[in-house]
């Protein structure tokens, strides 16, 4: 009969220590995950158990893809889905074996015999080779030594120590290896052993223990087999119990939070920031302490396994601020498992021997908080759904509270709340650029309009931006578009006073604003800043206002397609295009601009980064309102050199934000790039197509 005696010539006392040792080991596991678990119930609640099913099956979809880990790295994508579909496959057959053994057969029933333990050994066998070779990869990648798994903090920091990030890595990697290889060891010697006894020709179904047990009689090992069989027996039966034991003391435990923390995922994580409950305004607007965090977001340091996507991908780090998104969650992490009195076995140190006295300024510095771009290159680029960016606005929060900004910022803050503006100039101000115009803009307030323009702050008042603004007016009015403005009822939209930290400012605008909309008559919202689409899509419904909204780029496809706006002139051009954040990222508008230039005749040539992978300008988050003069070298900067890179007679830098239109402008003349490269929003091509 086709199968295999599972404690092979052992005995019972034997079988008897195993079962106590492997007993113990569970025991192990089940203390560490607890106190884990522990932590997490720590955390406020976070809503996120509707649509259960469906998140379930999303993130089980994700998984058995790995669509989150092969994004942008398709090497480390396949080497994982190997070890993760060969790790899964060999854990269900020693579940199976378990079953078979310690509960079936006692009723009689024996599963691995036959032709199910012929296509069970095959199926084994080739998983497990899968998985040794997903981990060859691996290990050849870190080899390369890429610069995403380089742990040297971006804070500089001289006290962190990391080795143990380090030792953890390699543990983890080579007991998995070692289980591996030690699992087809086993069955080569099992093979070699038994067939001089018996006919086991039916164990070529066992291609790979087949092959071994030939590599021991070739080797001259044949009588050596039983003992080969027994000594490799234990030595892996000790690994696999150690890594049992191990998983919720190191970064093994990420296999059995991630899909959790993929499932439980907000897919509106910083595109729409959570409110501040009026309860919790009593107490404090931003974070404080660690129970102020939610579960979910207490999940979210557990997950991240290091692999430094989001420290690659930080415009922040690349600029060489402090600010690592990876080094913030593992510093919370660190922190919560201090606090909480979690053991990790492998983790980082801070050999200066001072206590953080506080969360946001402490634990994770001001510097460090104020370096964010909220870009959420970070959230995007993660592949096990990490929310980066509402932890930092949490913490800001706390510092908005107390004070702790630069005097710029505090300025910028007031100005907003008293005049409405970033500039602080007069809301009376707000739209002197139409003066400019031969024809009068409808005030939405008085007359009743099919759009409503939402100018912005940056279109408004910058006279670097006036004259696009001007251009906008023109081209809609002549391709016969129905629009007005709010005039001196138009407020900052807030999009950046929310993620700056200042909630209660961001509130007030977010009140002013809609109080302006239900006095104006119009059908639908377009503007030309990405900042105020981003809020006022995304955040303005929680605040029970719903708003159908266009970025401009996407209203003027619109009009082409409907053979309203038309180009008369090709525009022999070679261009890049820069995608917003707040337009991309955020909300994944990649194509209207496109299409748009494909129309007018241009030779589009993007820059690796970008659509969804574009590189922040370094605007956002209210960073445009703070000192950069610290920064090694601008995100601006770094991105005129990108668009440089591509050669080609590529010359034209395209732009769809005022705020990118003010920070490329400036970027262009600091990096002593005059001359090189020009920098145009879209617009003025438009206006150049369409031969006005």
């Amino acid at each position: 009969m086709e199968t295999r005696e599972i404690f092979r010539h052992f005995p019972l006392l034997l079988q008897i220590i195993f079962y106590v040792v492997a007993f113990s080991t569970i025991g192990v596991f089940i203390y560490g995950f607890y106190r884990r678990y522990k932590k997490y119930r720590k955390g406020r609640d976070a809503e996120r158990f509707n649509n259960l099913l469906a998140r379930f099956g999303k993130a089980l979809a994700m998984m058995a893809r790995h669509s989150t880990i092969a994004k942008r790295d398709k090497y480390a994508g396949f080497a994982h889905w190997l070890i993760f579909w060969g790790f899964v496959v060999l854990f269900i057959g020693t579940v199976i074996v378990a079953l078979d053994h310690d509960f079936l057969r006692f009723l009689g029933i024996h599963l691995l015999q036959g032709k199910f333990y012929l296509g069970f050994s095959v199926f084994l066998d080739v998983f497990g080779v899968l998985f040794i070779l997903g981990l060859f990869m691996m290990m050849f990648r870190r080899s390369k030594k890429p610069p995403q798994l380089d742990y040297t903090r971006a804070d500089k920091s001289a006290t962190i120590d990391r080795k143990g990030f380090v030792t953890d890595d390699k543990i983890f990697l080579w007991l998995l290896l070692l289980i591996g290889i030690t699992g087809f060891i086993i069955e080569g010697a099992r093979i070699a052993a038994d067939r001089q006894v018996m006919d086991l020709s039916f164990e070529r179904w066992s291609p790979v223990g087949w092959a071994i047990a030939d590599g021991i009689d070739k080797a001259g090992l044949t009588a050596s087999a039983n003992n080969i069989h027994l000594y490799t027996w234990w030595f892996h039966a000790v690994i696999v119990l150690f890594f049992i034991a191990y998983i919720p003391y190191s970064k093994a435990m990420h296999m059995l939070v991630d899909f959790a923390n993929l499932m439980f995922k907000d897919e509106m994580a910083a595109k729409r920031l959570p409110r501040v409950s009026e309860e919790r305004q009593k107490v404090a607007m931003g974070y404080q302490k660690l129970e102020d965090f939610t579960w979910k977001e207490l999940l979210d340091m557990d997950a991240c396994t290091k692999c430094g996507r989001c420290h690659v991908a930080c415009p922040a780090q690349n600029a060489g601020t402090p600010l690592s998104p990876r080094d913030l969650i593992l510093d919370l992490r660190t922190y919560a498992n201090d606090t909480n009195g979690v053991a990790e076995w492998f983790e980082q140190k801070d050999t200066s021997g001072k206590q953080p006295k506080t969360l946001a300024g402490g634990v994770i510095s001001q510097d460090t908080l104020w370096s964010c771009t909220t870009c959420m290159a970070c959230v995007e680029a993660c592949p096990v759904g990490i929310e980066h960016l509402t932890h930092i606005v949490n913490m800001r929060r706390t510092l908005v509270e107390e004070g702790d900004m630069e005097d710029m910022l505090m300025d910028t803050l007031a100005n907003i709340g008293d005049y409405g503006n970033s500039f602080g100039q007069s809301e009376r101000m707000r739209a002197k650029w139409t003066k400019e115009l031969d024809f009068q803009i409808k005030d939405v307030r008085k007359e009743e309009a099919e759009y409503l323009w939402f100018v912005g702050d940056y279109a408004s008042y910058d006279a670097r931006i006036q004259g696009l603004s001007q251009k906008v007016a023109r081209i809609f009015r002549n391709i016969g578009v129905d629009y007005g403005i709010l005039y001196d009822g138009e407020r900052n939209a807030g999009n950046d006073v929310r993620r700056v930290g200042e909630e209660g400012l961001y509130e007030m605008l977010v009140e002013d604003n809609m109080a302006a909309f239900e006095e104006a008559n119009f059908k639908e919202i377009f503007t030309t800043d990405p900042h105020s689409y981003n809020t006022i899509k995304n955040e303005y419904p929680d605040f029970g206002g719903e708003y159908s909204i266009y970025h401009y780029t996407g209203l003027l496809l619109k009009l082409h397609k409907e053979g309203k706006l038309k180009f008369n002139k090709k525009l022999d051009y070679k261009v890049t295009y820069h995608d917003p954040c707040y337009l991309g990222r955020y909300n994944g508008e990649v194509d209207a601009p496109r299409q748009l230039l494909e129309a007018m005749g241009v030779t589009l040539v993007d820059m690796p980064r970008c659509k969804e992978n574009s590189f922040c300008c370094g605007a956002g988050g209210g960073r445009i309102w703070m000192d950069d003069s610290k920064m090694d070298k601008r995100p601006s900067e770094l991105r005129i050199e990108e668009a440089l890179s591509l050669g080609n007679g590529v010359d034209h830098f395209i732009v769809a934000c005022p705020k990118d239109y003010a920070m490329f402008t400036d970027a262009v003349k600091t990096s002593g790039n005059e001359g090189k490269m020009v920098v145009k929003d879209i617009i003025e091509l438009v206006e150049e197509a369409m031969g006005v």
